[in-house]
């Protein structure tokens, strides 16, 4: 199942009818939020960041990913502990 963002103007919108469970309703709720991204808007927009923080954290999230991704693929079978 291929995750694509919904479009944000789109609402979101549960029919509930006499035989559908409230906690079915409420994890399809919570499915809908997190594939219209509300969750990560919210976080996002908690308090504002400056735009050079922004990007120094973006750079230092794709260095830690790309570090992670070398240490996987140059220590295959070996693990340090």
């Amino acid at each position: 199942m291929a995750h694509e963002k919904k479009d944000p103007k789109d609402k979101i919108r549960i029919d509930i009818t006499d035989g559908f469970a409230v906690e079915r309703a409420l994890k399809k709720f919570k499915r809908l939020c997190d594939a219209y991204g509300i969750v990560k808007e919210y976080r996002a927009r908690e308090y504002y960041q400056k735009p050079s923080i922004k990007r120094v954290e973006k750079m230092e999230a794709a260095e830690k990913r790309r570090n992670k991704t070398n240490a996987k693929s140059s220590g295959r079978g070996s693990r340090k502990i």
